[in-house]
C-alpha cells in the first residue's frame, strides 16, 4: 500500500476535526496516510494572506500532498476552490506541489451529524434516548448552520440540566465525534464529499502530481 505523507491546513484551528475523514478516504483509495493539522496558532502572525499561510504551513509542516480546507458558508463551492487555485499559484513563491481541496458545504461540522451513536459517545451519555434534531444525511448540504446544530444536539444528546448543562462544552465533543466515527461512507450521499473522493482517486491514480486536485469535473 502507497505511503502518503500529507499536511492539513484549515481556517481555524477547530479544522482537525477534517483530519480522520481524510485519512479514512485515503484508506478507501488504497493510501496508508501518515497526517498531520497545520494549527494556525503555531503559524507565524505574518502571514496576513492566504497565501502566505499556505507557504508558512507547507514550511512548518513538510508533506508529500496539502490538503486545503475551506468552508463554503455564503460562497459557492467554485469560489471557494478558486480562492484555493489562486492561494496556490498566487503567491510570492507558487506552490509546486499536489493539494487536494476539501469544501465543506457549508461548514465542516456537516460531515459530521450523520453518526447519532458517535454523538452521544460524544457528548458523555452514549446510553441516551433522546431523539437529537438533526438533518437527514442529503439534507447538510442545505442546512443553514451546521454548527450550531451539531452543538445543539450534543447539549440535548448529554441529557444534562442547569448548571451542568452550561458547564458543557461542545467545542470539545465535536473533536470526539470525528475521533469517534470509524465509517465515513455515508457522506457518499453529499455532492461536496463525491468531490473530494474523487479529488483523491484522482491524485492517486495521477501519481500525485503537482496540481490542485478538486474532483470536478
Amino acid at each position: 500500500m502507497e505511503t502518503v505523507r500529507f499536511t492539513l491546513v484549515g481556517d481555524g484551528s477547530s479544522d482537525r476535526i477534517l483530519l480522520p475523514i481524510v485519512e479514512w478516504t485515503l484508506r478507501k483509495a488504497g493510501v496508508l496516510a501518515q497526517g498531520q493539522f497545520a494549527d494556525p496558532r503555531q503559524l507565524p502572525r505574518r502571514c496576513s494572506s492566504f497565501s502566505e499561510r499556505l507557504a508558512a504551513a507547507v514550511d512548518r509542516f513538510p508533506c508529500q500532498v496539502l490538503f486545503v480546507h475551506r468552508d463554503a458558508e455564503a460562497g459557492s463551492w467554485d469560489q471557494r476552490r478558486d480562492e484555493i487555485r489562486n492561494a496556490l499559484i498566487g503567491g510570492v513563491t507558487p506552490l509546486n506541489l499536489p493539494a487536494v481541496a476539501v469544501i465543506p458545504v457549508r461548514m465542516s461540522e456537516a460531515w459530521l451529524c450523520f453518526d447519532f451513536e458517535a454523538i452521544r459517545w460524544a457528548s458523555g451519555n452514549p446510553a441516551g434516548q433522546i431523539r437529537l434534531k438533526l438533518p437527514r444525511i442529503g439534507e447538510t448540504e442545505t442546512e443553514r448552520d451546521p454548527k450550531a446544530r451539531l452543538h445543539e444536539a450534543l447539549r440535548e444528546a448529554s441529557e444534562r440540566t442547569g448548571r451542568r448543562r452550561k458547564a458543557f462544552n461542545p467545542h470539545t465533543a465535536v473533536h470526539l465525534i470525528a475521533e469517534r466515527i470509524q465509517d465515513f461512507s455515508p457522506l457518499r450521499a453529499l455532492p461536496a464529499f463525491q468531490r473530494f473522493e474523487a479529488a483523491i482517486d484522482s491524485g492517486v491514480k495521477g501519481g500525485w502530481r503537482a496540481a490542485l486536485y478538486d474532483g470536478s469535473v
